[in-house]
């Protein structure tokens, strides 16, 4: 295969092998983005264990002041693992064992030591959760054995489905003070933790956010309530549209999350829930390349043809394609194309009643897309409805799926904007070319990183086409070393587009083998083109 520009400005020529953005450059952001988090227990706090005979030879704890001090301090690295620095202190030469129990199912382990000394090891947890770490010091030679214990809770968080359900309808008051539009440059608040059977505690959650009633261009960004509000967006829209996007956004302390309007006039907003995260176990995922599942046009997966006004059919997932039995939810891109009217389309899982929740919005003659995370039935079904007065065509592409056997957990951050063709301090090449490609160098060193959690906007489209996001199936040493190859035509879209409209949509990037994420223009002419970073998927 011959090499492949990756991107260039419209006006240069087209360079022998493409260039995206550096490495290091990506993976410092990853890395600072993502931070972590921090737990300690002083030296101070070190307790004697030390035993000794009592009254009718029994063993009895006796006090006294610690031979040896242990001063913990602990770092979250992944989603499962931590970092733990003991410093102990006391008799210098004496011959110590030092035992950590890292409070998983009696996971220790031990090492020697001799008097005082720093040391530090990693530790993986198999599953998400907080978690007590004892470290105690033992001095066999003069009996003594003394310990701290420090809590620490991992980065990462599980999937828990949830039946889709309309959290916020500013149009009726659903989750809000009165039926009033959000005002320009305000906020809307949506209560997630403490709603219906959500629990307090969620650190994340997944709504299908939707702004309708526009009378002017804007954006709406989501973010945990009492937090700063990020200077990335969610969904863009225009004047007069209904704009769908899914969101993955981390919760407030107070269980709540803001959708903030950042348009000259007041807009509609609506929200609704298909599952939450928690630092505990549940359902974790697992990423797979997009692959496509249902398409009413081919027949693929379902009966050949559109689906009727008002019409539902099902679609097996469990058991289909990649996603095995005991899956508890998929996440899926869904495109509608050649709707006859306006309307809109509603997944939920089957055995259930079709809510009052809707996935995207559609006009007539409009090919759109959203994504999806849904709930899968009992059977091991899913259902769509057509909520329109006439036939519509439908695609789904299948990008990942939860389980209790999946190992990879959610970790959030605070999101940064990663491309912006527009803007030149952050890309100096300009638009993206028609049937080029911009590769990223997401996570080459971060091994544990299997997805991104992305949303992807194409803006200034010069004519129809759509956006595809895929792994890379080269390594970085082959982009490095100039002798990649192009990758392979994507199978599946995330958005499409036509002249002039801004589109977004959130995607769930896997990184394949490699961790590299491409982003392709599908159309024959130039597109801007955004990608905004919210967390990762940690599979240790």
């Amino acid at each position: 295969m011959s090499l492949i520009p990756g991107l260039a400005h419209a006006a240069d020529p087209a360079p022998s092998k493409g260039h995206g953005l550096e490495a290091p450059d990506v993976e410092q952001d990853l890395a600072e983005a993502r931070g972590s988090k921090t737990f300690s227990s002083p030296a101070d706090r070190t307790k004697s264990a030390r035993t000794a005979k009592a009254a009718g030879s029994a063993q009895a704890q006796v006090a006294a002041d610690p031979a040896y001090k242990v001063g913990l301090k602990a770092e979250t690295t992944t989603a499962h693992g931590v970092a733990l620095t003991s410093e102990v202190t006391g008799e210098p030469g004496q011959s110590l064992t030092v035992t950590i129990d890292w409070g998983d199912q009696g996971m220790t382990e031990s090492y020697g030591s001799t008097g005082s000394g720093v040391d530090k090891r990693e530790h993986i947890y198999a599953e998400v959760g907080t978690y007590v770490v004892t470290v105690n010091v033992e001095d066999t030679a003069t009996g003594t054995s003394d310990k701290n214990t420090v809590t620490v809770t991992t980065d990462g968080s599980e999937f828990t489905p949830y039946n889709p359900t309309r959290l916020l309808d500013t149009r009726d008051g659903t989750g809000a003070p009165k039926a009033a539009k959000v005002a320009p440059y305000k906020s809307a608040r949506v209560k997630v933790g403490g709603f219906g059977t959500i629990p307090a505690g969620v650190t994340a959650v997944a709504l299908n956010v939707t702004v309708t009633n526009t009378n002017s261009g804007g954006h709406v960004t989501a973010f945990a309530a009492g937090t700063t509000r990020p200077t990335t967006s969610n969904l863009n829209y225009e004047p007069g549209q209904t704009v769908p996007n899914l969101v993955i956004v981390p919760v407030g302390a107070d269980g709540y999350v803001e959708l903030y309007n950042g348009g000259w006039e007041s807009v509609d907003l609506i929200a609704d829930v298909t599952g939450y995260f928690t630092r505990s176990a549940a359902s974790g995922y697992t990423a797979i390349d997009p692959s496509r599942h249902v398409d009413t046009r081919t027949g693929l997966g379902v009966r050949k043809g559109q689906i009727a006004g008002y019409g539902t059919f099902s679609a097996t997932i469990s058991g289909a394609g990649y996603v095995p039995f005991g899956a508890t939810a998929v996440a899926l891109n869904v495109t509608v194309t050649n709707p006859k009217d306006a309307g809109h389309l509603t997944v939920y899982p089957s055995g259930k009643a079709a809510p009052t929740a809707s996935n995207l919005n559609f006009s007539g003659g409009q090919t759109i897309a959203n994504s999806v995370i849904v709930p899968i039935g009992a059977d091991g079904k899913i259902k769509i409805r057509n909520g329109s007065w006439k036939g519509t065509d439908v695609i789904i592409d299948v990008v990942g799926y939860y389980s209790p056997t999946s190992q990879a957990a959610y970790v959030p951050f605070q999101p940064y904007r990663r491309i912006d063709t527009r803007d030149p301090n952050l890309w100096k090449y300009g638009p993206l070319q028609g049937r080029w490609y911009i590769y990223m160098k997401l996570s080459t060193a971060y091994p544990s990183v299997k997805a991104f959690v992305m949303n992807t906007t194409v803006t200034n489209p010069k004519d129809t086409g759509f956006l595809a996001v895929a792994p890379d199936p080269n390594s970085k040493e082959a982009y490095d070393g100039g002798w990649a190859t192009a990758p392979g035509s994507p199978s599946s879209s995330t958005l499409n587009f036509t002249p002039g409209k801004t589109v977004p949509n959130l995607v769930q990037a896997s990184t394949g083998n490699n961790g590299i994420v491409d982003v392709f223009n599908e159309s024959d002419r130039n597109i801007d083109v955004i990608v905004d970073v919210f967390g990762v998927y940690d599979d240790f």
